[in-house]
């Protein structure tokens, strides 16, 4: 390594050893003869090597030599503070501890350096104190005027940038946490340039506009615009799978998938929001993925701090719930419809009473439907075959009815249709078309035979809607009653009619010849 000063020290004192600026200089300064390292580096031109740092990259001993030519002449008193040295004896017999670890690749680069500009060098070095604690060294070297032919004056400094190098090391580490963080979150990222949307948004005010939201429901075009100038700056791992991209270049080519047309309303209501200077807000929104996926989501945006005023940097977080949404979705089916059936539920079927009323939509034309025979198929075929014809018509009733019509099961096997703006002649097309439905029902499905009894009663401007579907009742009854005479009538075994339902159709008809 670097010899002490005493061996094989040219003759005379070491220049400028005595001077008071290098004595007493406030960084560490070291006096060397590298004039072994030039005649090293001489020769090595003469080979012809050219390229110094592809040649020494495969020959370490070449620099372990040119190390062990350098003379080390002086040093001043804040070298020795720095190394924890009591005198220039102590660091001379120690200089094996100063200079160790990686000094050979600093060294290398030195070499590299000199070869191609034989003036001076600079590197970053580790150096250590004699009682071993590592020195992160700034090192600068320069050949001193007047010994440019054989270097052996070399003037050398090594600030100590210890604190430099932590502080960028956990720079590094604190950025590399934040990168792994913003990478790996469980969320969608998205970190986006709004800076082209504040200008717009500028050049509408500077119009005179203070009621944005009037205005971007009239130009709906505005907020098209806004859209496309979006800059998506990085997204994270988790949006490449959330929206179906293998990689961030395919994405950000297919925004125009991710960011249609029908999103518009969703994103007019957030630049509504920067309008009104709100640099931080949630709402849900809809986006879609590349496979064409609705996929529901909860944002939250923020402005970058020390970005508001441009919006150049904005952070946009976006959970998935599309989950919890098709949950509410199935939720509030469930509160509206008949599971089995499909068709609307009793709930229902009184609040669009209720609509209806309200809204007058008269005249207004109620079908009050029962099946016939259910009891009978539930006892001699069991409940799953009912259930089965129950959702027989159910399929029958939803092919039938069309908005703004509504059917609905409100018991058993109760069945109303609702046919708001429609008079009598409406109402009894619909019964011949349920007739047909069933007919073909009947003859796709083996077994148990479909079949309803259906009453009509049409509502006039200022009835109640409840007196008319009672009236439907009425005419259900009327209808079943003579269902039932029929069977009583025929008594045929082919109709497969059960004792109880015969019971019934006497009961019936004895209730209406008591009306």
């Amino acid at each position: 390594m670097w010899n002490r000063p005493e061996d094989d020290i040219p003759q005379g004192h070491p220049p400028f050893a005595d001077d008071e600026v290098f004595v007493n200089a406030p960084v560490p300064l070291w006096i060397e003869d590298w004039s072994g390292v030039k005649r090293l580096l001489d020769d090595l031109r003469a080979q012809g090597v050219t390229g110094l740092a592809a040649h020494l990259a495969n020959d370490r001993d070449t620099v372990r030599r040119s190390a062990a030519a350098i003379r080390i002449l002086a040093v001043n008193e804040r070298t020795l503070a720095l190394l924890k040295a009591r005198s220039v004896e102590e660091l001379r017999d120690n200089l094996g501890t100063v200079f160790s670890g990686d000094m050979y690749e600093n060294h290398r680069l030195e070499l590299c350096q000199l070869y191609e500009r034989g003036s001076g060098f600079t590197s970053l070095a580790v150096n250590y104190t004699l009682k071993g604690e590592p020195l992160h060294m700034q090192v600068k070297g320069r050949i001193m005027p007047g010994y440019e032919d054989d270097w052996s004056c070399v003037l050398v400094s090594t600030e100590d940038v210890s604190a430099r190098e932590e502080s960028m090391r956990r720079l590094a580490a604190s950025e590399t946490f934040s990168r792994a963080l913003f990478e790996h979150s469980p969320i969608s990222l998205w970190v986006e340039d709004l800076s082209k949307i504040k200008d717009m948004l500028a050049e509408v005010r500077a119009m005179g506009v203070s009621d944005f939201r009037t205005f971007v429901d009239v130009h709906p075009e505005f907020v098209e615009r806004c859209m496309r100038e979006i800059r998506v700056v990085d997204v994270n791992q988790h949006t490449l799978t959330l929206y179906g991209a293998q990689t961030k270049a395919e994405l950000f080519s297919r925004l125009g998938e991710v960011f249609r047309p029908e999103t518009a309303p969703y994103f007019k209501e957030m630049i509504i929001k920067l309008w009104d200077g709100q640099s931080f807000h949630v709402r849900e929104v809809v986006n879609y993925g590349l496979d064409g996926q609705v996929i529901h989501l909860h944002m939250q945006l923020s402005i970058f701090p020390g970005h508001e005023h441009d919006w150049s940097l904005a952070q946009i977080a976006l959970t998935d719930i599309t989950a919890r949404k098709k949950a509410e979705a199935y939720l509030e089916y469930l509160g509206k419809h008949d599971v089995l059936t499909k068709l609307n539920n009793r709930s229902f079927f009184d609040d669009e009473l209720k609509r209806l009323e309200r809204c007058g939509a008269y005249p207004v034309t109620v079908l009050a439907a029962d099946l016939n025979g259910l009891k009978h198929v539930n006892d001699t075929l069991g409940h799953a075959a009912g259930d089965g014809v129950l959702r027989r018509a159910g399929e029958v009733l939803r092919e039938a009815v069309s908005d703004p019509m509504r059917a609905a099961r409100i018991g058993g096997d109760e069945f109303v249709v609702l046919m708001p703006g429609s008079g009598e002649e409406d109402g009894q097309a619909l019964m011949d078309e349920i007739g047909k439905l069933t007919a073909i029902n009947n003859r796709f499905y083996p077994g148990a035979e479909l079949s309803f009894s259906i009453g009509l009663a049409t509502g006039l401007a200022g009835e109640r809607l409840e007196e008319v579907v009672n009236r439907a009742d009425e005419g259900m009854y009327r209808a079943k009653r003579d269902y039932y005479e029929t069977i009583v009538a025929g008594g045929r075994k082919s109709d497969r009619k059960s004792l109880s339902d015969i019971v019934k159709a006497i009961k019936l008809r004895r209730i209406a010849e008591d009306d």
